[in-house]
């Protein structure tokens, strides 16, 4: 059984750092592709992050490029999302989720399987 369990979220100022992690059960990641969504209360669900499978390539959206870091350790099958100067446009719910093409997307749709979220709330 696939599972993908999320956990680092809580509460921080404004300009303070987060290290998500997202562990994979029942699979192999290095098989997947990996990326990073977040839900705020009454938006939709957007991309944040993807990782390649082999970890050669990233790609961040443009709200976060600079400040938030995705990598992966294949052998520990965990996915990691630093995240620096954080700011309250960033509370939300974040997820992870895996993709079996090479390089991932940026497509809700597209991912294979998803976890559960980890709350992230961020203060002014």
């Amino acid at each position: 059984q696939v599972q993908l369990v999320e956990s680092g979220g809580g509460l921080v100022q404004a300009g303070g750092s987060l290290r998500l992690s997202c562990a994979l059960s029942g699979r192999t990641l290095s098989f997947y592709a990996m990326g990073w969504f977040r839900q705020a209360p009454g938006k939709e669900r957007e991309f944040v992050a993807r990782i390649s499978r082999s970890g050669g390539a990233t790609w961040h959206a443009d709200s976060v490029k600079g400040r938030f870091t995705i990598s992966r350790e294949n052998a520990k099958n965990t996915v990691y999302l630093q995240m620096n100067n954080l700011e309250p446009e960033d509370t939300a719910v974040y997820y992870c989720a895996t993709d079996m093409s090479r390089y991932g997307s940026a497509r809700p749709d597209d991912m294979d399987y998803w976890g559960k979220g980890t709350l992230v709330t961020v203060s002014s």
